[in-house]
């Protein structure tokens, strides 16, 4: 039992790890204070650039990766899945942050890959197919939270409990996009939406 406690409360802090807010802070930014004030990928790629953007991305998997090995090493598929909901929680309410963090999509999508590589790779496909159809990553994400559970019920049975509670929290997360989704005001991916608008500019030439 202190072995599982252990992890949980390791899987947590791991989860505080905030790339984008301490690559914003080198740069004089407070990551949380610009764009849509979130602390995860897409807003590091609008404010901070492509470079801040792809090392939060893979730094946010790592941690989502780290966590549920450490668990899985601890106390077996228990302490995995545990180890996946508390690196999630510890990435979207960090104590060493005053509580404000991430969403956690990218921290989650390494728990998956840890715990079921195939499930991982599913809902990634999910979560892409809806993205590149409506040009915003907030659209996939939602996408794929919704499906979570339901997905789990049939490749990660022992995980349909915590995969609710995740993908509840992390849609309740989201309540600021969904409200904008559904006034057309979410903004679009801005290298998506550039690309558009070079095939239009091509078009007119």
């Amino acid at each position: 039992m202190l072995k599982l406690i252990l992890a949980y409360l390791i899987a947590y802090f791991i989860g505080n790890i905030s790339p984008s807010t301490i690559i914003g802070r080198r740069s004089g930014i407070d990551i949380k204070q610009e764009g849509s004030g979130n602390a995860g990928t897409t807003n590091a790629l609008r404010v901070l650039g492509k470079k801040a953007a792809v090392i939060t991305l893979c730094v946010d998997v790592l941690k989502g990766v780290a966590a549920v090995l450490i668990g899985s090493f601890a106390a077996g598929s228990l302490g995995a899945y545990g180890c996946a909901l508390c690196v999630i929680l510890g990435h979207i309410w960090p104590m060493l942050y005053k509580f404000k963090g991430g969403k956690g999509i990218a921290t989650s999508f390494g728990a998956l890959i840890a715990l079921n590589p195939l499930l991982a790779l599913i809902e990634l496909g999910i979560v892409a197919a809806v993205t590149l159809l409506s040009k915003r990553m907030s659209a996939g994400s939602i996408a794929g939270l919704i499906c979570l559970p339901f997905i789990c019920i049939f490749m990660e049975p022992g995980f349909v409990a915590a995969a609710a509670v995740i993908s509840v929290i992390m849609i309740i997360k989201h309540r600021a996009n969904i409200v904008r989704l559904i006034h057309g005001e979410e903004p679009k991916l801005s290298f998506l939406d550039k690309d558009k608008k070079q095939k239009n500019e091509e078009d007119n030439v």
